[in-house]
């Protein structure tokens, strides 16, 4: 039966739906809503900083919760968990962040896999066995609700990792009578090979979401975890893997629970603008991540292609349907991470910085990156977040550079400061050779910003007529101070280094 007739099958009372399988008995009796928590005052989604923490890494708040291992291995739980991260909110604010994602904190798997060559365990949170219990290593229910009431008192709305594709290695719900006929497994052999919906990702065992009673489960229980934790939306896992009429259920069913503006954030693994749109011609979600950022601008950092090709690529990612954003990163949990792409070079990783924070879309700050965290290819891109001299674990002692952070804390301070960055238009100016020049402009506000990138070896200039947005023949260096005047912009950007220019106040 397919699911996109569950509205008419499911939920309009009819006589003929199938009756929905009850949950697993351990996990039938879920905590009744606690109060909503109030959220941030309205902002555009397009002017959100987004900080992306896989929280067993960033901070170790309540040492009881933590289970006995080697917190130097790359797959064991290292002891990271909400009261951690409620604890360390601070150094989110002060960085000027204004959303948090987190990752999944359901209850999952206990046991181990081998098959990465090393024991390697749910710290991440991907591999459920409970959608209706919190694991007890990441934290509980209260501090759960806790870190959005604390985060939502700060500005910053918060963004809850949920999976509906597939459980955990080994997960109990193939175990169980009510469920064990609601996965697809490689011990069954009844993985479809369309490497699509019916595929069994990594191996873990794979929801049939086609059935409108497994649909029905996840749902209800994800949409409870929002209810009861005031959660301002959901970041959401293997989108490909689910079929259309999943996720157009899932919005209306999110929007009549949850209300309107209840944000929705998809994963499409390598999505860019012209694979995403498919989801947002219906309104399955609100936003996508723009998985091309990360090589274009690496690329064109580089040197690698001419600077025209690359202006074109930003150009492009302006042509979304209206209402519906990309999400840009430099560094994730699965790829590696752009430091490290770049052989350690901070100065460029630096102008890939200026890059994402100039540009339309919602960038997403992957944890430590901005204190120059190593990150690296898999496992070493989920290392712990370093915290330098400060006693929090697991990163303690672990190096960081300061400076780097104070360059993020001012480029983060410009485009909070500038909805031309966020929500505007999108020109180049120059794009000759190494140096590249480019306008934001927003109208509704008349917001103008110029930024320049030198990528070369050599000081570049170039001589322009100041742009007709501009309505000034001045500018203010936002990022190095200092003023340029004069009848035409005569611009010098020096090698390896940037300008973002604003009209003087």
């Amino acid at each position: 039966m397919a699911w996109a007739l569950l509205p008419t099958l499911c939920l309009a009372g009819c006589a003929h739906a199938p009756p929905a399988a009850p949950p697993p008995p351990e996990v039938a009796a879920a905590p009744a809503p606690a109060p909503a928590v109030p959220a941030p005052a309205p902002r555009p989604w397009a002017d959100e900083i987004l900080y992306f923490v896989v929280v067993d890494r960033f901070a170790d708040g309540d040492p009881s919760n933590n289970v006995p291992g080697d917190t130097s291995a790359p797959g064991t739980f290292h002891g990271g968990d909400l009261q951690g991260l409620i604890q360390q909110l601070d150094e989110l604010t002060s960085l000027g962040i204004t959303a948090l994602w987190i990752t999944p904190v359901v209850k999952n798997v206990d046991g181990f896999v081998t098959g990465s060559g090393f024991p390697d365990w749910a710290y991440h949170g991907y591999w459920a066995d409970d959608f209706h219990t919190m694991d007890p290593r990441f934290g509980t229910e209260e501090q759960l609700r806790t870190l959005v009431k604390e985060a939502h008192a700060r500005g910053i709305r918060v963004l809850l990792d949920v999976v509906y594709n597939h459980a955990g290695y080994g997960t109990r719900y193939q175990r169980l009578a009510e469920t064990k006929d609601w996965l697809r497994s490689e011990e069954l052999g009844n993985c479809g090979q369309d490497n699509n919906i019916t595929s069994c990702v990594a191996g873990l065992p794979d929801f049939k979401t086609e059935r409108p009673e497994v649909a029905q489960y996840l749902l209800d229980a994800q949409l409870a975890w929002a209810k009861r934790s005031g959660v301002d939306g959901f970041r959401l896992d293997t989108l490909k893997h689910l079929e259309h009429g999943f996720w157009q259920e899932h919005r209306r069913q999110t929007r009549a629970a949850l209300g309107p503006d209840f944000f929705l954030l998809g994963e499409l693994w390598g999505g860019e603008l012209a694979s995403l749109d498919k989801y947002f011609v219906n309104d399955e979600v609100d936003a996508g991540f723009d998985f091309s950022f990360q090589g274009s601008t690496l690329a064109f950092l580089m040197g690698r292609g001419r600077t025209v090709a690359f202006d074109r690529y930003l150009q492009s990612r302006g042509k979304i349907r209206p209402g519906h954003h990309l999400s840009h990163f430099l560094s994730s949990h699965d790829v590696p991470g752009a430091l490290f792409q770049l052989g350690g070079d901070k100065v460029r990783f630096q102008l890939a910085a200026v890059l994402q924070l100039t540009t339309g879309g919602i960038p997403t700050i992957y944890y430590g990156e901005e204190v120059a965290r190593p990150g690296g290819d898999w496992p070493a891109n989920r290392d712990d977040m370093p915290w330098g001299s400060r006693d929090v674990k697991p990163g303690a002692g672990k190096p960081r550079d300061e400076a780097l952070r104070k360059t993020y804390q001012k480029l983060i301070s410009i485009r909070r400061a500038h909805p031309a960055l966020s929500r505007g238009t999108h020109r180049g100016l120059s794009t000759d050779g190494d140096l590249y020049v480019f306008l934001r402009h927003e109208a509704e506000s008349g917001d103008v910003v110029m930024v320049a990138i030198n990528r070369g070896q050599t000081p570049a200039t170039v001589s322009l007529p100041w742009p007709e947005p501009w309505g000034a023949t001045a500018a203010e260096d936002l990022l190095n101070g200092g003023r340029l005047e004069g009848p035409a912009l005569e611009l010098t950007v020096e090698p390896l280094s940037a300008r973002i220019l604003g009209k003087p106040g």
